[in-house]
């Protein structure tokens, strides 16, 4: 038994903030931003919105391009790093809102991961027989925990959700997932407060509330451990990076996604790239991306694909699947 991607779904908040706008708010340019990035806009939560209501939009899309229901749904799970509050997780708050009772419903933090890590643990209850209709989302708000000061950091982020509904299948489907992650670098990128870690009495008060990152140290790592988790699942699947047709990157910068297509050997037309119009959406940017690339018809019904994301922790993850 296999699990296979039955359906696609995506949601973009309205506001976007160009990179124009934003040389009006720190010292950068958009010549800057696009040639260390090559992210030119992001979309901006409105202030009434939550992870939950950006998960709930992308899950009803990808349960409609499913052709499922509610009731089809058995199983829910969420990346993200965002969550609306500490519990209720963000798996329950949108299984009340989908009217979906009494399935396992339940979120994971593995930060720009996250989807990856949430994607491998419902295959396995798929392919065990345990589940048969699953719904997994990427869902952030990254932008409250953006210091909007810090140049370093604010050009890249941006909110967002995708989604996947998973169905057992006869054939592959998802062929292998493989994660990783090295608490070691813990301190290279990283959000420095929690519940348990909160010196004010108000969380989310504290100075320093927002996402810190050595950016330099953290693009040597990501292009190491990208290239070289692409490289293990293809050898291990005795798969040729030529088989593949389209390489599903996180989307975080361009030259780490540059970087991992040449180590690979596969030309850029063969990457789907979404960072120019939606930046680094953390656990969201995978299944956004291959969500645009299904709606604009580039991902087609047959075709191999590999998905890779890394993010803080570090943590990572890569899977490989006919879609």
């Amino acid at each position: 038994m296999y699990a296979r991607i039955a359906g696609t779904g995506s949601y973009l908040p309205e506001r976007i903030l160009g990179n124009r706008e934003l040389e009006t708010m720190v010292d950068t340019t958009d010549e800057w931003i696009r040639e260390r990035t090559g992210i030119e806009r992001r979309h901006i939560a409105a202030e009434t919105q939550t992870t939950a209501d950006l998960a709930e939009q992308a899950a009803r899309r990808a349960m409609e391009a499913a052709g499922v229901t509610a009731a089809d749904i058995d199983f829910i799970v969420v990346g993200t790093t965002t969550p609306d509050v500490v519990f209720p997780n963000v798996g329950c708050l949108l299984q009340e809102r989908l009217g979906i009772r009494g399935c396992p419903a339940f979120s994971v933090e593995a930060a720009c991961s996250g989807f990856m890590y949430a994607l491998s643990i419902a295959e396995r209850f798929i392919a065990t027989g345990r589940v048969a209709c699953a719904l997994v989302i990427g869902a952030e708000t990254l932008s409250r925990i953006v210091d909007w000061s810090d140049r370093s950091t604010c050009v890249l982020f941006g909110d967002g959700a995708g989604a996947v509904v998973l169905k057992p299948s006869s054939e592959p489907g998802i062929i292998a997932c493989q994660l990783g992650a090295d608490g070691h670098y813990q301190d290279l990128l990283y959000h420095p407060y929690g519940p348990s870690r909160c010196p004010g009495p108000v969380f989310g008060d504290q100075e320093g509330h927002f996402i810190h990152m050595k950016g330099n140290e953290v693009f040597k790592v990501a292009v190491k451990t990208l290239e070289g988790i692409a490289e293990k699942m293809l050898v291990d699947n005795g798969v040729d990076a030529a088989e593949l047709d389209w390489l599903i990157p996180h989307q975080a910068n361009l030259r780490i996604i540059q970087a991992t297509a040449k180590r690979l050997r596969m030309p850029m037309e063969r990457v789907v790239l979404t960072l120019q119009d939606h930046g680094n959406t953390s656990a969201a940017s995978i299944p956004m991306a291959l969500d645009a690339a299904v709606r604009d018809g580039r991902v087609q019904r047959g075709e191999l694909l590999l998905l890779e994301g890394f993010g803080g922790g570090f943590t990572w993850g890569a899977c490989l699947l006919r879609f």
